[in-house]
C-alpha cells in the first residue's frame, strides 16, 4: 500500500513567491479594498472573455447572485439550470427567491441538454443558468437559440472554465452576463474572489452599485445593495495567476492528452466538437464498483474526488414537503452522479506522477 506521504493529490492550490509578494505590496499601500488592484484586474481579466466589462466581487457564488439580482429576477421567476451541479448554482436562484427548474445533461459533456432545457421552459422562465462543468463549454451554440426564441436571459456559470471555449469564442462572452470563480481550486484563484462579465454597459453600472451597498460614490447610495466587494490583497493574487493562466491551462491540456492516450479501463472526458476543454476536472466513469474502485486509486497513492455525489434535485433543501425529489426526470444527470469519478490533472503533476495515475486506472478490474 503506498503511503500518506505518496499521495498525488486531486488538486494543488499554487501559492508561490509572487503571490506572497503581491499581497504584502498591497498591505504596505494601505489601499485594500475595492482600489487600483481592482480596478486593474477587471481590466486585464477583460481580455480573456472578449473585451467584455467586467466586475468583480468577493466569490463566485456571489457573482451568480448579484447578477440574478441585477437582472431583476425574483420570486415568481423561474431560472433553468442542471442539477450536475455544484450546489452555488441553484442556491442563486433561491437566494434571489426564484425557484430553479432542473434541466438534464448530456452524457458526452457533462453539461445542458439543449433539449432538456426546451422542454423545462414555462411562461416563469426569464433565464438559463448553464454550467460549463469541469471546464468542458457548455452547448451554447445550441442553447444561446433557444434562450432567443423564449426571450430569455442567459447567465453562464463559468467558474470552473477560466479560458474554455467554444469554436472559438470564449466562455462568459456568450450570455447576457458570465461568472468566474476564483477559489484556490480553480484553475486560477484569489484565494476567494468572483468576476462576472458583460456586454452590457447599463447591467455593468448596475452590478458595480450592488456590490457596494448601491453606491457609486460613498453615501449617495442609488439603490438597495449589498457589501460583496473584492479586497485589493484578493485582486492582486488574481492578477499574479491571471498572467500564469495561459501556461497553466495549456499544462492541464497536456495532462489530459497524455491521460487519455494511457488510460484504458475507464471512460476518459469527450470533448465536443469546437469545444476547448480546459480540466478543472479529468471526470472519467468507473461503471463498476466505483467506491471499491476509489479506494484502489488511493491505495495506489492517487488522489480523487466526486464531483458530484448528489444530484441539486435530490440535496434536503430542494426536495419536496413530502421529503422526496420533485418530478424530475433526469437519466444522464443520475447516471452521472453513480459513475463520475475526477482524477489528479492540475499542472503541478509531474510525467511520472501521469504515468501512475493512469497505470492506477488500468489496474482497476471491471472498470468498465
Amino acid at each position: 500500500m503506498t503511503g500518506q506521504q505518496d499521495l498525488i493529490p486531486p488538486a494543488k492550490p499554487v501559492i508561490g513567491e509572487a503571490e506572497i509578494e503581491a499581497a504584502v505590496r498591497v498591505l504596505r499601500s494601505g489601499r485594500v479594498v475595492q482600489g487600483p488592484e481592482v480596478a486593474a484586474f477587471e481590466q486585464e481579466f477583460s481580455e480573456l472573455v472578449a473585451g467584455r466589462h467586467c466586475v468583480a466581487v468577493n466569490s463566485g457564488t456571489s457573482a451568480l447572485q448579484l447578477t440574478l439580482m441585477a437582472l431583476g429576477i425574483g420570486p415568481g421567476d423561474e431560472v433553468v439550470v442542471p442539477s450536475f451541479s455544484f450546489a452555488a448554482s441553484a442556491n442563486a436562484v433561491r437566494l434571489v427567491g426564484a425557484e430553479p427548474i432542473f434541466a438534464d445533461i448530456e452524457a458526452g459533456s457533462f453539461c445542458l441538454d439543449p433539449a432538456s432545457v426546451e422542454a423545462a421552459i414555462t411562461p416563469r422562465t426569464v433565464a438559463i443558468m448553464p454550467v460549463h462543468l469541469y471546464g468542458h463549454p457548455a452547448a451554447m451554440d445550441r442553447l444561446m437559440p433557444i434562450a432567443q426564441r423564449h426571450n430569455l436571459a442567459v447567465v453562464e456559470d463559468a467558474a470552473q472554465a477560466h479560458a474554455a471555449a467554444l469554436h472559438g469564442q470564449p466562455v462568459g462572452s456568450f450570455g447576457t452576463a458570465g461568472c468566474f470563480s476564483f477559489y484556490p481550486t480553480k484553475n486560477m484563484h484569489s484565494l476567494e474572489g468572483g468576476m462576472i462579465t458583460t456586454g452590457d454597459a447599463e447591467l455593468a453600472r448596475t452590478l458595480r452599485l450592488l456590490r457596494n451597498q448601491g453606491m457609486e460614490q460613498r453615501y449617495a447610495n442609488e439603490i438597495v445593495g449589498a457589501n460583496m466587494r473584492l479586497t485589493d490583497v484578493a485582486a492582486a493574487i488574481g492578477r499574479v495567476q491571471l498572467k500564469r493562466l495561459p501556461e497553466w491551462t495549456e499544462q492541464r491540456r497536456a495532462n489530459a492528452k497524455l491521460l487519455d492516450s494511457r488510460i484504458t479501463g475507464a471512460i476518459t472526458p469527450p470533448t465536443a466538437d469546437g469545444a476547448r476543454h480546459v480540466y478543472h476536472q479529468y471526470t472519467v466513469r468507473i461503471t463498476a464498483d466505483r467506491d471499491a474502485a476509489q479506494q484502489k486509486l488511493l491505495d495506489r497513492g492517487v488522489g480523487n474526488a466526486v464531483y458530484y455525489p448528489t444530484p441539486i434535485h435530490r440535496l434536503k433543501p430542494y426536495l419536496g414537503k413530502d421529503g422526496e425529489p420533485g418530478p424530475w426526470h433526469l437519466p444522464e444527470t443520475e447516471r452521472a452522479a453513480r459513475e463520475v469519478v475526477s482524477l489528479p490533472v492540475h499542472p503541478s503533476l509531474s510525467a511520472t506522477d501521469l504515468e501512475r495515475i493512469a497505470d492506477a486506472v488500468n489496474s482497476l478490474e471491471d472498470a468498465q
